[in-house]
């Protein structure tokens, strides 16, 4: 069985204990969270939402807080000798998901 779900903007197929990155949320390392914006339930019947599924949620854990690789930003402006250069990393949440709930 797996799930499609939503968090962050973004959305992710997952299968019980599959381990994920996803943008950051607000639980300590250790805690359960609940995802309830469930798109799709799929396996032997396939359930689909409109645009998400009554009832249906997704529990996991949340392994780590940690944040990804730095992503560098050269911005060159050509003939006026001016350039930048920035850095960022995004925050992010590392989750293993334990069970799905259709």
């Amino acid at each position: 069985m797996y799930a499609i779900i939503e968090t962050g903007g973004k959305q992710y197929r997952v299968e019980e204990g599959s381990k994920i990155v996803v943008e950051k949320l607000a639980a300590q390392a250790g805690s359960d969270v609940t995802l309830d914006k469930v798109l799709m339930v799929g396996g032997v019947d396939c359930k689909v939402g409109a645009p998400y599924l009554a009832g249906a949620a997704v529990t996991a854990e949340v392994v780590e807080q940690g944040r990804g690789p730095k992503v560098m930003v050269f911005k060159r402006r050509r003939r006026k000798d001016s350039k930048t250069l920035r850095g960022h990393r995004q925050d992010c949440t590392t989750i293993r998901v334990k069970s799905i709930n259709s």
